[in-house]
């Protein structure tokens, strides 16, 4: 089985649609979601209506929570707030009840799949060095799990230590766990403005990244043309 792993869309269609492309010409036969289909960007209900469609497995992103409820954004990103507020305004009832149907952690084949943490999933805390990595390795009971929630695709991989890194392509050796993020499809937030998914291979025991150019200047005016704000249409070309 080849599995395509993405998280992080963020309502971005445009690298959406790149990616979904690329998967086919990779041969996967499976995919998977790392949560946050919507949010930042200017097609969720698109966005949403087409991983839907594919009936793959997700997790809860802290997006896919936000715009699907009615809670007040107290101490939100300004940016992200109105974000969320106009997302809500784009979604009915069947879309927000499908992404709170999401649950927070979900095991798919012999792997784990979490949005944030595995210590505390619904902190919606985040993995950027080896601490952070650990106490989600506590709570590891399979030798892979996948996360995003970062938009910063590293691998942690924990023998007799946990160590950390960037990565293209490995492979999963048998004794140890790895906890990888696979990078963001919509908002990358690496430098590399590139959008990014991983293809697990279980037959031959490999994880690699993928990182592909989409029409940024499309996303943008999308972007500007809903009213959303300039810095989300700023940073797709950046990838920060």
């Amino acid at each position: 089985m080849r599995y395509a792993i993405i998280a992080d869309i963020h309502s971005n269609l445009e690298a959406l649609q790149v990616v979904l492309e690329d998967i086919k010409e990779q041969k996967c036969t499976h995919y998977a979601c790392v949560g946050d289909v919507v949010g930042y960007n200017a097609n969720p209900k698109e966005c949403l209506d087409i991983i839907r469609s594919m009936g793959m497995p997700c997790v809860k992103g802290n997006h896919d929570e936000y715009c699907s409820s009615e809670d007040p954004l107290e101490g939100f990103n300004p940016h992200a707030a109105e974000a969320v507020n106009w997302t809500r305004r784009q979604l009915n009832d069947e879309d927000r009840q499908w992404l709170r149907d999401f649950k927070y952690l979900r095991m798919v084949a012999s792997f784990s799949m979490v949005h944030a943490t595995l210590d505390g999933p619904q902190r919606w805390g985040y993995v950027f060095d080896k601490l952070a990595a650990a106490a989600s390795f506590t709570y590891q009971n399979t030798s892979v799990c996948f996360f995003g929630h970062t938009h910063v695709p590293v691998a942690f991989i924990r023998d007799s230590m946990v160590r950390g890194g960037t990565y293209s392509k490995f492979k999963v050796e048998p004794g140890k766990k790895y906890f990888v993020n696979v990078g963001a499809v919509g908002q990358p937030r690496d430098g590399n403005p590139k959008a990014g998914y991983v293809v697990y291979d279980m037959d031959e025991g490999t994880i690699e990244l993928r990182r592909l150019k989409y029409d940024i200047a499309a996303a943008q005016k999308k972007i500007l043309d809903a009213g959303l704000p300039e810095r989300l249409a700023e940073r797709l070309a950046y990838g920060r």
